[in-house]
């Protein structure tokens, strides 16, 4: 899969005026809460008026913005079960078919530590199984 990289100039496939044609709904960079460009039920002068909103509130997801995998993040030390392990590589792999495309690993670890981060009473409970929170009175 390919993508654009964050560069130096302006966006090629911008257009100079705006246009009365209605543009398809697949339009690269466009997400479900952004609204399609000029839909055909607005006036060119409210397209005009709404665009430049829209172009600063887009932004290029973060597998695109940088140069590579470590940027902007820290090295921090990973040790892991050998079960764990397992389900890492079997998660990597689920994830690369469904994306059908590579995922970095490296990713993967930092989304799972995110979604992990939002669901701490399940995390807890993995905890209690490792003998967290027992007390030997």
């Amino acid at each position: 899969m390919t993508g654009m990289k964050e560069g130096a100039g302006e966006n090629p496939f911008a257009e100079d005026t705006p246009s009365t044609e209605t543009e398809p709904d697949d339009q690269p960079g466009r997400t479900d809460d952004t609204p399609a460009v000029n839909s055909g039920t607005e006036t060119n002068d409210t397209d005009c008026s709404k665009q430049p909103a829209r172009q600063q509130s887009m932004q290029i997801p973060y597998k695109f913005r940088r140069d590579g995998v470590q940027d902007g993040r820290d090295r921090v030390p990973l040790f892991l079960q050998k079960d764990t392990k397992s389900a890492e590589r079997d998660a990597l792999r689920e994830l690369e078919d469904r994306f059908g495309d590579d995922v970095s690993l490296t990713d993967l670890r930092e989304a799972l530590m995110k979604v992990g981060l939002q669901h701490l009473d399940e995390a807890e409970i993995h905890l209690e199984e490792w003998g967290y929170g027992m007390t030997f009175d």
